[in-house]
């Protein structure tokens, strides 16, 4: 047991590593992921022989659930608006479009079944949403047209008609795909997703904004509960979770609530450790040696993917809406495949349907291909298109940007006897950078104007822009024991070294801001800043 705990613990420690020296080195994270996986696979060195496709699906599926749920509630629908249409045609018909193009290319080109060939393509349909949003953040991508917004909400919105798309492919291949049953499969993945995610999605967020929990963290709990929930409740019915999950996300990341920003940082965290695993655990699930037989289809299928199929589909699909070239070009290059294509491969794997060809091998090719190739070249293509917006924001086209924004507030309270207390609002010389944004006197909260009086004992918050870089901010706690050197002296007399500075005393339930003249006592627990080099 402690031997697989310490190899669990090494290996996500590389995958931390790796996110790291990727982005130095400009590789897209999810390709470090998966080279990790590989290497320590059974072809690998680290010979760790995994060969469990069920156990891979279920294990995929569920970390799939979350990094949708996070690709709507990090979507801004503000910036989103404006291209919701096209992004909800590139979504569906963009889809099928691109599965049924690579589907004929399979069997006319490579020679495989009709129903294989369709099986592929729809596997293969859907764009990754975690990287476009790798790689669109962490190259600062802001492109014109909205064009950011539109990768951001297509590539996290077209993962669940590929599942549907498989999901039919795989019933027809099984001999229970009659008409009839195909057309209520496609209301039942419809209407029930759509339907039950928003009602989930309503009811999260009633309870969100009127029930206190007792213990913090428990908000993430619950949000991180009703992410499975709606995942599960509309797949226990047929429905498409996946689409209800992603609606989820949409409506929780646009409404405000209590401690939101807290669950922007939680889902982060969790949504990246997702990745680690999928990618991960994909790469282990690979056998490199068996890759020679498939890799030149595979290679076919990538390139009739990135040069004929997507741009077939995106150019067709946007014309009506009078789409520039380069945000054309740009668009179409941007189909990166990833997680979903490869677990939906799975999916295939382990499904009783006979195939003759190695589809999860195909799919892990094509996706390394997509991410080392397209998603390298997406900065370049975007600068040498002329789509990139120097000016631009790409941070805006995510709904956490406004759970960072550059503002923080501060408490100031007005004693007897302050300078300020008996003067107006505009007669006051506040520190540069800073505003009155909130006065609270007796209780009730002021909205504060120019002509406002001050008067003592009114509790003011004030605005400020936020200190960025936090590298070189080091705070360390220390607490004043009854037998501590410093305990019963002033601030103002204590040894403290050269850069050195107590800005913030904890006496009980109190916060104290320190002043030279303060005593301390036991108890008390000193926040102290220490300059960094």
């Amino acid at each position: 047991m402690a031997v697989k705990l310490i190899l669990l613990s090494v290996i996500i420690l590389a995958c931390v590593l790796c996110n790291k020296l990727s982005h130095r080195l400009g590789i897209p994270m999810l390709l470090a992921f998966i080279a990790l996986g590989m290497f320590f696979g059974s072809d690998g060195p680290g010979k760790i022989v995994f060969e469990n496709y069920r156990l891979a699906e279920t294990v995929c599926s569920v970390a799939l659930i979350f990094i949708m749920f996070y690709g709507g509630f990090g979507t801004s629908w503000q910036e989103a608006r404006p291209v919701a249409p096209q992004a909800a045609v590139l979504s569906t018909l963009g889809v099928i479009v691109t599965a049924a193009l690579t589907g004929i290319f399979c069997r006319c080109v490579l020679k495989t079944g009709w129903a294989e060939s369709m099986l592929i393509g729809s596997v293969l349909g859907s764009t990754d949403a975690a990287s476009v949003f790798s790689i669109l953040r962490s190259k600062k991508l802001s492109l014109k047209y909205g064009t950011s917004s539109l990768l951001e909400m297509e590539s996290g919105s077209n993962d669940p008609c590929a599942y549907m798309l498989t999901v039919i492919v795989l019933s027809v291949m099984n001999g229970t795909g009659s008409a009839g049953a195909i057309a209520y499969m496609v209301f039942a993945q419809a209407v029930y997703g759509a339907a039950l995610g928003v009602l989930i999605a309503l009811g999260a967020l009633w309870v969100l904004r009127h029930f206190r929990f007792a213990t913090d963290g428990f908000d993430a709990a619950f949000v991180l509960a009703a992410a499975v929930l709606a995942y599960a409740l509309p797949a226990a019915i047929g429905g498409n979770g996946y689409l209800s999950v992603y609606l989820l996300g949409i409506i929780l990341g646009n409404r405000k609530f209590p401690r939101r920003k807290s669950l922007i940082h939680f889902f982060d965290g969790l949504t990246g450790l997702m990745q680690m695993l999928i990618f991960f655990l994909l790469g282990l699930l690979a056998f490199p040696s068996q890759m020679p037989a498939i890799l030149l289809p595979s290679l076919l299928i990538a390139l009739f993917l990135t040069l004929v199929a997507r741009p077939a589909a995106v150019f067709l699909l946007l014309a009506p809406f009078h789409a520039k070239l380069s945000q054309k070009l740009v668009v179409s290059w941007a189909g990166l495949r990833g997680a979903a294509s490869i677990v939906f491969a799975i999916m295939a794997t382990v499904d009783p349907a006979y195939t003759k060809h190695d589809v999860f091998h195909i799919a892990f090719c094509v996706v390394l291909f997509s991410i080392a190739l397209q998603g390298s070249l997406l900065p370049l293509v975007a600068r040498r298109s002329g789509l990139l917006d120097e000016e631009g924001n790409v941070l805006k086209t995510f709904s956490d940007y406004a759970g960072e924004a550059e503002v923080q507030f501060f408490r100031l309270e007005v004693e007897k006897g302050h300078s300020w207390a008996g003067k107006r609002v505009r007669d006051i010389a506040f520190p540069p950078d800073t505003m009155l944004a909130l006065l609270e006197r007796n209780g009730e909260i002021l909205a504060p104007r120019g002509n406002t009086e001050i008067q003592a004992g009114d509790k003011l918050v004030m605005s400020a822009p936020e200190y960025q870089d936090d590298t070189l901010i080091h705070l360390e706690e220390l607490e004043i024991g009854s037998h501590h050197a410093w305990c019963g002296k002033s601030l103002s007399s204590l040894p403290l070294g050269e850069g050195e500075l107590v800005v913030l005393i904890r006496r009980g339930e109190k916060t104290l801001i320190p002043k030279g003249g303060v005593t301390l006592r036991a108890g008390d627990m000193l926040v102290i800043h220490s300059q960094r080099e």
